[in-house]
């Protein structure tokens, strides 16, 4: 008994023991829901990115990002109209590892990158793409549908010209930005993402950067027009509420290796100490009273899938 006590003595002394308490106290997110495809979670890396080492960061709001859209709770928007894309190769400027992604920037001073329609009133010009993924392919993407991850999630960012003069005035202000995001799943090479794989070993360090012209980012799109639409925030500091949201319905196809490429890219400067740039996600904020509308009557899905199970259990001997 004597030792025993003893023992857990020393476990509760021990620094590390102290400092993932401390963590836990202040963690302000909830843990995403364990199902089928997200209870490994718990195995996941759970050291803070320096980002969100500050807690005062997180704002109190009630429109924060992302979210679990559940399929069945999404109201289908009769009004919603189809998403116009305009994206100008030409403007599309470089690559550069910022630390916690890897971002493609476009010039932005005209309306030659752009969309409108869909949930938007107004045109929006394109500032930039980025990703975010897991250390492993169960998990990744920030959203989830049905508590369904995906490996990685794609982010391209758009603000509202008409009513600010720049993108940085946008991104404080409610519908200021318009942010398409697409899942990616495993399956086929994707050869237009190639071209941008092929080019991460020359921005494996944080702040490095390179030149990466004549690149139009609707090769990423899936060709399924419909979406999910709702009103959240970034998923970075400042986390600010001004993100009309827009995920696509349909995911694209990578395979291992381009997903594996992202995560040979480092959160760190050369000559410090390697860390893996891998889970650089944040966890699913609450609904609250939001309402996820969706471009798409969802009943027929539902419809398609319940009569694909009567003409299988009649075709069953």
């Amino acid at each position: 008994m004597a030792v025993t006590n003893g023992l857990r003595l020393l476990c509760q002394q021990l620094p590390h023991t102290l400092r993932w308490r401390r963590l836990q106290m202040f963690r302000p997110w909830p843990r995403r829901p364990c199902s089928l495809y997200t209870c490994t979670y718990r195995t996941r890396n759970r050291t803070l990115h320096p980002l969100w080492e500050r807690v005062d960061l997180v704002p109190g709001g009630d429109r924060q990002s992302p979210i679990n859209i559940r399929w069945r709770d999404s109201v289908y928007d009769p009004g919603l109209k189809p998403l116009t894309i305009s994206y100008d190769p030409s403007t599309c400027l470089h690559v550069w590892n910022n630390g916690y992604s890897f971002l493609v920037e476009f010039e932005d001073s005209a309306d030659k990158s752009v969309i409108k329609g869909g949930p938007l009133d107004h045109t929006y010009r394109l500032k930039q793409f980025h990703f975010h993924w897991g250390a492993i392919n169960t998990w990744g993407s920030e959203h989830t549908v049905d508590s369904k991850c995906y490996p990685a999630e794609l982010h391209l960012v758009h603000w509202n010209a008409v009513k600010f003069e720049t993108f940085e005035d946008a991104a404080q202000e409610e519908n200021g930005l318009a942010v398409i995001g697409i899942f990616l799943k495993l399956g086929q090479h994707h050869e237009e993402l190639q071209k941008l794989v092929s080019l991460l070993p020359s921005i494996k360090h944080k702040n490095t950067l390179v030149e990466f012209g004549s690149f139009d980012p609707s090769c990423l799109m899936p060709t399924c027009p419909d979406y999910w639409t709702y009103s959240g925030s970034l998923t970075t500091p400042p986390l600010s509420e001004s993100v009309t949201w827009i995920i696509k319905k349909q995911p694209i196809e990578v395979d291992h290796g381009q997903l594996d490429q992202f995560r040979t890219l480092l959160f760190t400067s050369e000559g410090e100490k390697e860390k893996r740039m891998v889970d650089n996600f944040r966890p699913l904020q609450p609904l609250m009273n939001r309402t996820v509308r969706s471009s798409f009557r969802h009943d027929y899905v539902l419809n398609i899938q319940v009569k694909s199970k009567q003409q299988s259990s009649q075709a069953a001997p």
